[in-house]
């Protein structure tokens, strides 16, 4: 599943140790604009380069894999980023105009003889 969004909120990193060894997980809050705005909470696990090159205000598409688990009854949905990318049109929108590049407009017209007229092959 993927989405775009502004990042909202970078929560605290999370660290433990389990069997398997170290981790730590990081949540961060992304704003999907809409006309009713909505939040999600997405979990980078084990992923701090990823979060390292978010900030706030920016745009961005997020691939995550959502899976609900259910523990005593109760049902928990985890939202996990496997892949981010910043969104193409800020990119292209933070360039700015090449100084020394003339306007674009219309080609100039020029009066030419009538294609009868002309000859330009080589035989």
């Amino acid at each position: 599943m993927e989405f775009e969004g502004i990042v909202y909120k970078i929560l605290p990193v999370t660290r433990g140790t389990s069997s398997r060894g170290e981790w730590q997980r990081q949540d961060v809050v992304f704003e999907v604009p809409s006309e009713f705005s909505r939040k999600i909470c997405v979990t980078f696990f084990n992923k701090e380069s990823d979060v390292a090159k978010l900030r706030e205000g920016a745009a961005y598409t997020v691939s995550v894999n959502v899976e609900s688990r259910e523990y005593n009854g109760r049902w928990y949905t985890d939202v996990r980023a496997w892949r981010l990318q910043p969104k193409q049109e800020q990119a292209a929108e933070a360039m700015p105009p090449m100084p020394d590049m003339p306007p674009f407009g219309p080609e100039p017209q020029t009066e030419s003889p009538a294609a009868s007229e002309v000859d330009d092959l080589p035989f």
